[in-house]
C-alpha cells in the first residue's frame, strides 16, 4: 500500500501562462493593434514639475510650464458633449476618454500621464481630469497594461501650445 500514498513536490509548478514571456507578448500585440489599426495619434503636453511654481497653500499652479510635446498613439473613445444654458449664454462640455497602453508609454517613451497635463486630439485640447487603470492582464493588479484617462475640452484661452 505504500506505493499509493501521494508525494509532494519539492517546489510548486510555475503560474499558467503568466510569466514574462506571456507579458511580453501582450505588449507586442497591444502595440501593433494601437499603432496599426484601431488607434489615434495624439500630442501629449506633459507638465514640468521642476519648472511649474506651485501655491503652496492648494498645491495648484496658476501658470503651468510644460515639456516638450510627446506624439502618443492611444485609443481615443468620444463620451459626450453637454449643452446648458445660462443667463451668459451657451455651454458646451465635451468628454473624451483615452486609453493609453501603459507600458508602451512607460517603458518605450518614458511618459508618465498625470492629472492636469494636456493632450491635443484632432485640432482640439483636452485636459486630463481623472486616470484609472482598470485593465488587468490575467486578473493580476501588479500587471495592469492599460490607463483610462478621462478628459475635458479645455477652454480657450486655458491652454497655450505656443
Amino acid at each position: 500500500m505504500s506505493d499509493n500514498k501521494w508525494s509532494q513536490p519539492d517546489a510548486p509548478p510555475p503560474p499558467l501562462f503568466t510569466g514574462k514571456k506571456e507579458r511580453d507578448y501582450v505588449k507586442q500585440v497591444n502595440d501593433e493593434l494601437i499603432e496599426q489599426v484601431i488607434g489615434q495619434t495624439i500630442i501629449y503636453y506633459p507638465i514640468s514639475i521642476e519648472h511649474t511654481h506651485f501655491n503652496s497653500t492648494y498645491g495648484e499652479a496658476v501658470k503651468k510650464t510644460f515639456l516638450s510635446p510627446v506624439k502618443v498613439n492611444a485609443f481615443v473613445i468620444w463620451e459626450s458633449e453637454d449643452v446648458t444654458t445660462t443667463n451668459l449664454g451657451i455651454d458646451r462640455i465635451e468628454r473624451i476618454k483615452i486609453l493609453f497602453h501603459k507600458r508602451r508609454i512607460t517603458e518605450d517613451q518614458n511618459l508618465f500621464v498625470r492629472e492636469g497635463d494636456f493632450v491635443k486630439f484632432s485640432d482640439r485640447y483636452y485636459e486630463i481630469l481623472t486616470l484609472m487603470e482598470p485593465r488587468w492582464l490575467f486578473g493580476q493588479g501588479e500587471n495592469s497594461f492599460e490607463i483610462a484617462a478621462q478628459c475635458v475640452r479645455a477652454r480657450e484661452g486655458l491652454f497655450d501650445a505656443n
